[in-house]
């Protein structure tokens, strides 16, 4: 049986190499550029702003799930994002996943959080079917928009104007 728990300091590794392994499954092999360092700071560091669950089996940590609270400003309550789902591929169909996110659900109902969202690949049809199958839904309605990179840099620099920004598409 899998052991569902919050992920420890010791898991640091393991949940660096899982992010890897999506990484490689989400063909981009070459994007991680987080370190061990980066995430026992992020997880274990003294303002905690990330959180993880990892699936455990026979002593392996065989899946995880990364995520953050953010807050709905209609509901008045946090929520739960899921930044990252992942279990290994040998382990897939044995329950993992739905029990990672069951945990996350069943924590955002004690907490009184008002829901949990992640984001998904429009061509992973096997992740959107499973989605699916426990009851999400996609929020088609809205677009995902990002700032990063030079983008990022050039909007977020103090001495920046609107002009610069617009130049840096």
């Amino acid at each position: 049986m899998p052991e569902i728990r919050r992920a420890r300091e010791t898991d640091v590794p393991a949940v660096l190499e899982l992010i890897r392994e999506l990484a490689v499954y989400e063909k981009e092999p070459d994007a991680v550029k987080a370190t061990e360092q980066h995430l026992r700071q992020a997880l274990f560091g003294p303002e905690p702003a990330v959180f993880a669950h990892v699936a455990e089996v026979d002593g392996e940590v065989e899946g995880m799930a990364l995520w953050f609270r953010n807050f709905s400003t209609w509901e008045g309550v946090h929520g739960i994002y899921l930044e990252d789902l992942y279990v290994r591929p040998g382990r897939r169909g044995a329950g993992l996943g739905t029990a990672l996110l069951r945990t996350l659900a069943r924590h955002a109902v004690e907490q009184g959080y008002a829901r949990v969202e992640w984001a998904v690949l429009n061509w992973n049809e096997p992740a959107i079917g499973f989605y699916r199958s426990l009851g999400a839904g996609p929020q088609d309605e809205w677009t995902t928009y990002r700032l990063t990179g030079d983008a990022l840099a050039a909007f977020g620099a103090v001495d920046a104007t609107p002009a610069d920004a617009e130049a840096s598409r």
